[in-house]
């Protein structure tokens, strides 16, 4: 929330008085909590005051909650086991999207397939953890807090957060009004955006009255008048460069992925001083009927993601970014009696960035060599998030993830 106007806050006979102590009280709440919802107001008064500076790296992290099916994503589409475990749901080899002779993407990830050709999208394969849990809770909260071992109740970016020597409240933004774990710290975390948030009474109309001078003041309230004044001078400012850089009007409060990630771009090209954004898309818990259904989910990844690099396309900013798109699990080789799949454990990642070492990143995990019907995991994903924190953020993995791992080296 707006820490300087309350749009829930009457104005007839509002006063300095009640004004600073409502808003006094939002600020309050929103240090201690250490985040506060934010509006776009509040996104555009930021880039004014503090821009990120130009060939600063930004993170985009994508969870795609439900565990998505990386063997039906990333088909190795000439392994005749594939084919073997999957009778009825398995792709040709003719019908996948060519990577390499052995392998190729989704149908629905034809976008995707073209950032591959053109060496921009980089596959992590076999990503998982030592001694996997199937538990789609479990094993979420296991990749956001980083802590395969034992119970969290801090995210792996919200203790980024702890760690940043950067103060700025919207150093990291998640896109929704619910926080994941991922982004909560013990002192620090996320601000969280809701994209047009109606606004019931102009905030002009309040600085003016609030910075108008009045023969009874005292000092001290002739002192508050002219500080309100000048905010509202500044916030005048802000509103005239905010209608040359304003949400697309594809955006909505739909909560889709496309409109999520639609807003983190008009977040960067107006020059937001965040350094990590988050965003999310469900439905991928495919145990019956899946491969239709997970078609047409790959597919709103793929045109979420392109719309997403088609409206960064004139901004300078848009080799900075680096997207990154995870599950909790895989899922299981063998199909089940429905046509779907059941919960497994490894799986891969997607990197999409101009930074990122394009091709495959790890062998794809053995399908006859199974630890009781699943992959086996050959890549720890805290390897991934040491070299995001290492490359991207500009900080100290160890702080953040503990001793012990190795970066990726999926970045240039």
């Amino acid at each position: 929330m707006n820490a300087l106007y309350n749009p829930r806050l009457p104005l007839d006979g509002l006063t300095r008085r009640n004004f600073l102590r409502a808003s006094g009280v939002v600020g309050a709440t929103a240090l201690l909590a250490g985040t506060a919802g934010c509006t776009w107001n509040d996104v555009t008064r930021a880039a004014s005051q503090n821009p990120l500076p130009a060939g600063t790296p930004i993170l985009v992290l994508v969870t795609m909650y439900g565990g998505n099916d990386w063997l039906n994503t990333v088909i190795p589409a000439a392994d005749p086991a594939y084919h073997d475990a999957r009778p009825g749901m398995s792709y040709a080899h003719d019908e996948v999207l060519a990577l390499d002779s052995v392998s190729g993407l989704n149908p629905g990830l034809k976008n995707m397939s073209s950032l591959w050709s053109s060496k921009k999208l980089g596959i992590m394969r076999g990503v998982g953890y030592p001694n996997p849990d199937r538990s789609h809770f479990r094993s979420m909260d296991i990749w956001q807090t980083a802590s395969p071992s034992s119970p969290l109740n801090t995210g792996w970016l919200g203790r980024w957060l702890d760690h940043a020597s950067d103060q700025e409240p919207l150093l990291g933004l998640n896109i929704g009004p619910v926080l994941p774990v991922l982004a909560v710290g013990a002192q620090r975390t996320f601000a969280a955006l809701s994209v047009k948030e109606p606004v019931t009474e102009p905030l002009s109309a309040v600085m003016a009255a609030l910075g108008t001078p009045n023969s009874a003041d005292t000092e001290a309230q002739r002192i508050v008048a002219s500080s309100y004044a000048a905010v509202g001078r500044v916030r005048d400012d802000v509103v005239t460069h905010m209608s040359q850089v304003s949400l697309p009007d594809q955006v909505t409060d739909d909560g889709s992925l496309k409109s999520q990630l639609l807003t983190v771009a008009a977040c960067i090209k107006l020059g937001a001083p965040t350094r990590c954004y988050t965003v999310s898309m469900g439905g991928f818990d495919t145990h019956a009927g899946e491969k239709a259904t997970q078609q047409l989910l790959l597919t709103t990844v793929d045109t979420a993601i392109t719309e997403f690099r088609k409206a960064m396309t004139d901004s300078p900013r848009a080799s900075d970014v680096v997207l990154v798109a995870y599950s909790e699990f895989g899922r299981r080789v063998m199909a089940n009696a429905s046509e779907g799949t059941d919960h497994g454990t490894a799986g891969d990642v997607l990197i999409v960035s101009d930074r990122v070492k394009a091709g495959f990143h790890g062998d794809q995990p053995s399908l006859t060599d199974l630890d009781q019907g699943d992959l086996k995991a050959s890549q720890d994903f805290r390897s991934l998030y040491a070299e995001l924190l290492t490359s991207v953020l500009g900080a100290d993995p160890t702080a953040v993830i503990g001793t012990g791992i190795t970066a990726s080296q999926v970045l240039v």
